[in-house]
């Protein structure tokens, strides 16, 4: 349009411009992270711990799931030690009521940690974020350094196994559908898919062994409630067990979730 007109200028040069002038087309962002320089940040809090028990430091994070049309948010809270999925929510907006949500959903189910690691995003920083953590749970806030992708590198590793195993397979068509095959993939990444930093155990069974090691989530020992019997079935070569409320599916010979 411009060339059009007599001005004789390439896509380059325009772009450079409008950078300048502040001037962007308007469309929804795929930033997770970007910082209020009016909210308080807090220390880093995990360099040189050493994190060896459930409930001790979880971490959190938000990113974006691609569908055909457009992308909604999901944020999730991991626990460190066993990489667990804790709880998590997907949402069309980044304001902070979604990662209140899955937070007090995390603590009614597992207790409170001790250390509540995030990124500097303005989701985190939020006030009313900040009250949960810290005045309600008397959680310690730790908070990674800008840019410093490494010290959240456990959920980041999360954030590509989900996305290259499921989510980048499909095209959801709407954020119902997202919903309901993200919580598919969940439950068989903590219930039945091997980690290697677990010794090739899944998140829940890594939550039995080291809570064993250390007396129990929150110095509460962990209480079994079998609901049904273990059952071999041959022919898939599969052993379900229920432990407490979760079922724990372990496949000999191959991993795949429906």
């Amino acid at each position: 349009m411009l060339r059009a007109k007599g001005y004789n200028v390439g896509r380059r040069h325009v772009g450079t411009v409008m950078r300048l002038m502040g001037i962007a087309a308007l469309y929804r962002q795929r930033s997770t992270s970007k910082r209020n320089p009016q909210h308080q940040v807090f220390w880093y809090l995990l360099r040189n711990l050493r994190i060896e028990r459930p409930n001790h430091v979880w971490a959190a994070d938000i990113t974006y799931i691609p569908m055909r049309q457009g992308f909604p948010y999901l944020f999730a809270v991991l626990d460190w030690t066993t990489r667990r999925v804790l709880a998590w929510r997907l949402s069309n907006s980044l304001t902070p009521d979604f990662c209140i949500d899955a937070v007090q959903e995390a603590v009614e189910n597992y207790g409170v940690p001790e250390i509540f690691n995030t990124d500097q995003g303005s989701q985190f920083t939020d006030q009313a974020f900040v009250k949960l953590i810290r005045d309600e749970h008397h959680v310690a806030l730790s908070m990674d350094g800008k840019g410093c992708w490494r010290d959240k590198v456990f959920v980041e590793r999360f954030w590509k196994s989900l996305k290259y195993e499921e989510v980048f397979l499909r095209a959801y068509e709407s954020v119902s559908e997202a919903k309901a095959s993200l919580a598919r993939y969940i439950n068989f990444y903590n219930e039945r898919r091997p980690h290697s930093a677990l010794d090739a155990r899944t998140p829940w069974r890594g939550i039995l062994q080291r809570s064993r090691r250390s007396g129990g989530i929150d110095g509460r020992a962990i209480t079994y409630r079998p609901r049904f019997a273990v059952q071999k079935n041959e022919a898939t070569s599969c052993a379900l067990t229920n432990v407490s409320r979760y079922r724990i599916i372990e496949f000999e010979s191959s991993w795949g979730y429906g």
